[in-house]
C-alpha cells in the first residue's frame, strides 16, 4: 500500500472534529483532532498497535478530550486506513494500461496486489483479525463504501457502454467489483485459504466481459 498523505471524499453530515480537520485546508499542528490522527497514521504504518491511552499521554490530554476530538478507536483506524487506501488505488491507476473495461480491470487488480503486498495492514489484520475485517470490508467502517464509489467513479469513466448494457445500477456494479476483490485479498481470513489477488483479474473480467491473463495484472 502507499504511504502518502490523506486525501478525502466529500462531506459527511456525521463528521467527528478529525473529520471536519481533514477536510480542512492548513489546519493548525497544535495538540488536536490532526496531531492525533498523524500520530496514530504512524503508529499503524510502524506496524504498531493504535492505542487510545497511550495516544492521549503522548499528545498531553485526557482521553475524554481524545474520544471527543475522534470519536472512538474504530473511527480513528478507520480514517488512518482510508488515508492510505485512497493513494494506493491512485497508484494503481498511475501503473494500469489499456482502455475501457480492460483498464477497470487492470486497475483493479493493481489494486488487489498493492493492498495484498500491504506490510502494515498485514500486521493489522494478523493482530486484530476481526476488528480489521469489520473496517475494512463491512458498513460498520468508511473504507469500504469509499472504495465502492472510487470504483464507480472508474466505472464511469472507462467503461459508460458497459454500465449502459448492464441491469444493475452503477453503485451496485462497482459494489459487486469491490466485493470480488475483498474475497481474493482476505481469502485466509474468510475461508482459510490463501490470498490469491491474480483471480480478481480472472473474476472481474468475467464479470465485465474481459478475460485478461492474470499474470498481466501484477503490481509492478
Amino acid at each position: 500500500m502507499v504511504d502518502v498523505d490523506s486525501e478525502q471524499p466529500g462531506g459527511n453530515p456525521a463528521m467527528t472534529p478529525l473529520a471536519r480537520a481533514l477536510h480542512a485546508p492548513g489546519a493548525a499542528a497544535k495538540p488536536g483532532p490532526l496531531a492525533a490522527f498523524e500520530l496514530a497514521r504512524k503508529q499503524f504504518t510502524a506496524g504498531e498497535r493504535v492505542e487510545m491511552r497511550s495516544l492521549a499521554a503522548t499528545l498531553g490530554v485526557d482521553r475524554a478530550t481524545l474520544y471527543r476530538w475522534i470519536g472512538d478507536r474504530d473511527q480513528l483506524i478507520a480514517e488512518v486506513i482510508w488515508s492510505l487506501t485512497r493513494p494506493t488505488f491512485q497508484e494503481a491507476q498511475r501503473q494500469a494500461g489499456g482502455a475501457g473495461p480492460r483498464r477497470v480491470v487492470e486497475v483493479i487488480t493493481r489494486f488487489a496486489h498493492l493492498i495484498s503486498s500491504s506490510g502494515y495492514l498485514n500486521e493489522f489484520l494478523r493482530r486484530e483479525p476481526e476488528r480489521a475485517l469489520r473496517l475494512l470490508t463491512t458498513r460498520a467502517g468508511i473504507v469500504q463504501s469509499r472504495v465502492v464509489s472510487l470504483v464507480e467513479e472508474l466505472l464511469i469513466s472507462e467503461a459508460p457502454e458497459v454500465l449502459g448494457a448492464y441491469p444493475l445500477p452503477s453503485r451496485d456494479l462497482a459494489y459487486l467489483i469491490v466485493r470480488i476483490g475483498e474475497s481474493f485479498v482476505y481469502a485466509d481470513l474468510i475461508i482459510g485459504e490463501n490470498p490469491a489477488p491474480d483471480k480478481v483479474a480472472i473474476a472481474v473480467g468475467a464479470l465485465l466481459g474481459v478475460l485478461p491473463n492474470p499474470d498481466e495484472h501484477r503490481a509492478e
